[in-house]
């Protein structure tokens, strides 16, 4: 066969598979060698090595995209000690809820480590701030990392997500890590999206600590 064949017959084998045709087995052919290979479909994938990877629509990238700057935003006001801006991210009937135990599922007639409302918010906002808070003296510090961000479910106006996070805190030379999970509930606004609900469980969240957490995770 010469190389004008040859380049001919790759270019229609090309396009048969583009059009998801179906290779027929040959009669001869015994064992899995008889199975027909099926090439449905692969003209509509991501070639990502020689494996194929299905593609993706525009608006779930964007709507992840979306969903991590948020979850990236309020980790950094955190640790930017900016507690204003991060109530702000609270819709106005917003809770953060810290439970004792991840069994838990409500925090009515059950002790948890936060569970707050806007209100008791900005009322330990101002604790945080008061030139007496002894407690805040020391020079203390957190990073967070927020990562294997999942969109669970998501309509029109309302996103529920899962991620994990890593909180180190510092104060004066002793560290202290803290992980676990976040699960947010998040509301799509007039102002873009807010926390309706941001419930974090806590790996250690039943450990002895030195001294309380002071401030949000």
């Amino acid at each position: 066969m010469s190389a004008s064949d040859k380049n001919d017959t790759t270019a229609l084998v090309g396009k048969a598979l583009d059009g998801g045709v179906i290779i027929e087995a040959i009669e001869s052919m015994t064992g899995a060698e008889s199975i027909a290979p099926d090439h449905t479909g692969r003209g509509h994938a991501a070639v990502q090595g020689t494996q194929y990877v299905p593609a993706v629509p525009a608006t779930a990238h964007d709507l992840q995209r979306e969903v991590e700057n948020f979850l990236y935003r309020q980790a950094a006001l955190l640790d930017a000690k900016c507690w204003q801006d991060w109530i702000g991210l609270f819709a106005d009937d917003g809770v953060y809820w810290m439970p004792i135990a991840q069994e838990q599922t409500d925090w009515v007639g059950q002790p948890s480590i936060f569970a707050e409302d806007r209100l008791i918010m900005e009322i330990r906002m101002g604790r945080l701030n008061h030139p007496n808070a002894w407690s805040q003296a020391p020079q203390w510090a957190t990073s967070h990392l927020v990562g294997n961000v999942v969109i669970e479910s998501a309509s029109a106006d309302r996103i529920e997500v899962c991620s994990r996070f890593q909180m180190m805190e510092l104060r004066r030379d002793d560290v202290r890590h803290f992980g676990g999970t976040y699960r947010h509930s998040l509301v799509r606004t007039p102002q873009g999206l807010r926390i309706g609900l941001q419930r974090v469980d806590l790996m250690n969240g039943r450990a002895v600590y030195d001294y309380v957490l002071q401030a949000w995770v």
